[in-house]
């Protein structure tokens, strides 16, 4: 099974925490030269000193918010100036505030929308032609399992995350002949410092404790744990690479079992 990707550029977002860095420490691993993008310079320069480089990557940053989507799309025209062919993108970016669909107002959707679509989508535009070039591309979008099964209290982000699951199914078809693939990877609850917020949010919106709401998260769970940021780059990782190149336009749920659909 061919998993080598020594040689290939990763652009992966929001990735000096959690899930995201995750996936660039993984990917560093199987020999990939790492792009970090996140907003906060010195936490990029601290998880840049960390990554694996024994096969010879050259890693670096781009410094970039995605509440700023036109400062966004000149940060990438800028390094792809001088580095023009990116292989693998991975679109990750912290999720929607927590709340029920009916209180939530119009702001809250028009910013998630472009903190998640419109922006994966102008990295996107940016990366395919260097792909197309090198026929080879991995498009993979963290999304969420509401994709499959809208998550009670998370109302905006189910109306997101479904968006951003059917954008990504109709490039997929787009993009397929050209050595291109894109998929979502959909993580259950993960030991990150979101997962951390949702307990203290349903903690102080039900009066029970942490401890009470995580204990009833766990029970949801087949696998009767949280998942290891480790775990979702681990299924991240083995689409980027070229064993995975018939696999497209799919959503890949890694979440101990805790979707009921299938």
């Amino acid at each position: 099974m061919n998993i080598n990707i020594q040689g290939k550029y990763a652009l992966v977002c929001g990735s000096t925490q959690g899930i995201g860095r995750a996936i660039a420490e993984e990917l560093a691993i199987l020999g990939a030269n790492i792009i970090l993008l996140a907003r906060n310079e010195a936490k990029l320069q601290e998880v840049l000193a960390t990554l694996e480089n024994k096969q010879g990557q050259v890693h670096s940053y781009i410094v970039a918010d995605f509440t700023e989507p036109e400062s966004l799309k000149k940060c990438i025209e800028v390094f792809l100036s001088t580095q023009p062919t990116i292989h693998i993108l991975i679109n990750n970016t912290g999720g929607p505030p927590a709340g029920p669909i009916l209180t939530a107002n119009l702001e809250a959707f028009t910013q998630a929308f472009s903190n998640h679509l419109i922006c994966n989508h102008i990295l996107t535009q940016a990366v395919v032609p260097g792909m197309k070039k090198a026929c080879y591309g991995r498009i993979i979008n963290i999304i969420s399992t509401s994709v499959k099964q809208p998550l009670p209290g998370l109302g905006v982000s189910n109306t997101i995350r479904g968006a951003v699951a059917n954008w990504a199914k109709t490039l997929a078809t787009e993009v397929a002949p050209h050595g291109i693939t894109v998929n979502n990877v959909l993580p259950g609850a993960t030991n990150t410092a979101r997962l951390q917020a949702i307990f203290e949010n349903k903690s102080t919106k039900t009066g029970k404790t942490t401890a009470e709401v995580q204990a009833e998260m766990l029970a949801e769970i087949p696998a009767a744990r949280f998942a290891d940021p480790s775990e979702i780059a681990s299924a991240v990782a083995f689409l980027a690479t070229p064993a995975a190149a018939y696999i497209n336009g799919i959503n890949v749920p890694v979440d101990g079992g805790r979707t009921l659909s299938l």
